[in-house]
């Protein structure tokens, strides 16, 4: 981690020249969350017809398992409207839930066996049957149990406008299509520095079920009832080792300094032999158990915790549409379920984000030499597993800086940020966001990780007990209004069209599965 430090001509620029630009920020959120029966164990019904096709929905899908439903809002440059899409969604969702519920937790509860996890069914088509066997493939390859855990996406971009002016500021003569994905590339290196303050702030899993565990946990976990694990210190055990781990993507480095390198790496690793994978076997029997037996099936096997990104083509690879367009936004992949909010990220988690990642862009953002690299890794691990201990110190440039201070200094850096984005959008929402979490920075008890185990201690509950009833509450708020028709019709209209594309794509295919992943990875 280096010190942060705004660069205030940067900042001055976008104030007198591109301040119209930030009204016109492009996001959109993914939410995962897992379908669960009144007594706590996942769903065994398949997705319900009524949700429409998930290969094809633009709303509504499925992330690894059957029930595993994702919520995927359109991108919108209105601050407020992506928690609006998923109030909508959830209503939707839940005419056709009968008495289950949507998983306030990240982290799953209760499992039974490996094999009771049902994997996400995308039809018979060519595409549809790569993403089954992909997901078929992580089981195989990490463990079903761990795909079971739930998320937030946060996906940002600066306009199109935004570019040109920023470019000739900086007076950088590459494409612009160069420029901006280096630009792109210099707000992920900043946001790996800094972006342990996510889990700080906003890390809502410092608990977790025994059924996940399998004997698991070592010392970093003690008893909190006899169903119930905790991290007395920690913040989110989603984003531990425990959580996402994958120990075989310790073999390979993925660098973010230059798109070309981003781009290399993960190629090499989609084209790169694991013994281990290669034991499993690709196709036993007749079926398939991983699309290949590579370091990465594809290249989202990689667990970051931020991806730059462009949007894809039929047929096309993530880094192939990189290649051919360049960075189009970033996809933040670092937050927690909310458990306290119905939609599962608040409002004021969302203005944060916006001034953090701007605070990112407008900073210089030298390149990671391995040693950063692993301080920030340090970071991140220290504040998942003991973030809530008091006298935490995290590392800046080999030294040792307490958490408290480096989150006030990082908060320091970005007031001018939050109060150019007040103005802009003519609120206060921003400053107010900011305020909020040095609030927490100050008062770690504030913080989601802290809350919610004040809230499973004063109920008396364990994990599922405490989570489930956060979990009805959440289903009887969106139960309480009706759904309104226009919302109702446009969901109905899409889950209708949706299978018809899906019979359409299973009826075009005229290749064999062999053929279309020898062209798929060609």
């Amino acid at each position: 981690m280096r010190e942060p430090k705004l660069d205030m001509a940067a900042l001055a620029y976008v104030q007198a020249e591109a301040v119209e630009c930030l009204t016109q920020l492009n996001r959109g959120i993914e939410k995962e969350s897992l379908r669960v029966t009144p007594d706590g164990y996942l769903s065994n019904r398949t997705h319900p017809q009524s949700w429409g096709a998930a290969l094809t929905n633009e709303y509504i899908t499925t992330d690894y398992s059957e029930a595993l439903p994702e919520l995927i809002t359109p991108v919108t440059q209105d601050r407020l409207a992506p928690r609006q899409w998923l109030h909508d969604i959830h209503q939707f969702l839940y005419q056709d839930m009968a008495n289950e519920v949507l998983w306030a937790g990240s982290m799953p509860c209760i499992l039974t066996k490996e094999e009771d996890v049902p994997l996400a069914d995308y039809g018979t088509s060519n595409v549809g049957m790569m993403k089954h066997i992909y997901r078929r493939g992580l089981g195989y390859r990490y463990g079903r149990y761990m795909q079971t855990i739930a998320g937030v996406h946060y996906n940002f971009s600066l306009p199109e406008d935004f570019w040109q002016g920023y470019q000739e500021f900086k007076q950088n003569k590459d494409s612009l299509k160069d420029f901006i994905s280096a630009e792109y590339l210099g707000l992920i290196r900043n946001y790996l520095r800094y972006c342990w303050l996510l889990p700080y702030l906003f890390g809502a899993s410092p608990t977790i079920c025994k059924s996940f565990l399998k004997g698991r946990g070592g010392s970093l976990l003690e008893d909190f009832t006899d169903c119930t694990m905790y991290g007395p210190h920690a913040t989110s055990l989603r984003m531990s080792d425990l959580g996402y781990q994958n120990n075989a993507q310790s073999k390979f480095t993925i660098c973010h300094n230059t798109i070309e390198d981003y781009i290399e790496a993960l190629e090499k690793a989609i084209r790169t032999k694991d013994e281990f994978y290669s034991e499993l076997g690709v196709k036993v029997d007749g079926e398939y158990r991983q699309l290949n037996d590579n370091l990465l099936q594809i290249e989202n096997e990689y667990y970051a915790k931020i991806r730059p990104k462009r949007v894809i083509n039929s047929g096309e690879r993530a880094t192939q549409a990189l290649k051919r367009g360049g960075v189009q936004y970033v996809e933040v992949r670092s937050l927690d379920l909310n458990p306290f909010d119905p939609v599962g990220i608040s409002q004021s988690q969302i203005d944060f984000l916006d001034v953090f990642l701007l605070f990112c862009l407008l900073q210089e953002s030298k390149n990671l030499s391995e040693r950063e690299n692993a301080e920030n890794d340090e970071n991140f691990r220290r504040v998942v597993n003991f973030g809530r201990k008091p006298d935490l110190n995290l590392l800046m440039c080999n030294r040792s800086i307490s958490l408290q201070q480096a989150a006030l200094d990082i908060f320091d850096q970005m007031r001018p940020v939050a109060i150019m984005m007040d103005k802009a959008n003519s609120t206060n929402a921003y400053t107010l966001a900011l305020s909020e979490v040095t609030e927490m920075a100050n008062h770690a008890q504030k913080n989601y990780s802290s809350r919610f185990l004040e809230g499973l201690q004063q109920s008396n509950l364990g994990y599922f007990g405490y989570t489930m009833q956060l979990s009805q509450q959440h289903k009887s708020y969106f139960r309480r209004e009706s759904i309104s028709e226009a919302v109702q019709n446009l969901f109905e209209q899409e889950a209708k069209t949706s299978v018809e594309k899906q019979k359409q794509i299973e009826q075009s295919d005229n290749i064999s599965f062999e053929q279309y992943l020898e062209r798929y990875f060609a």
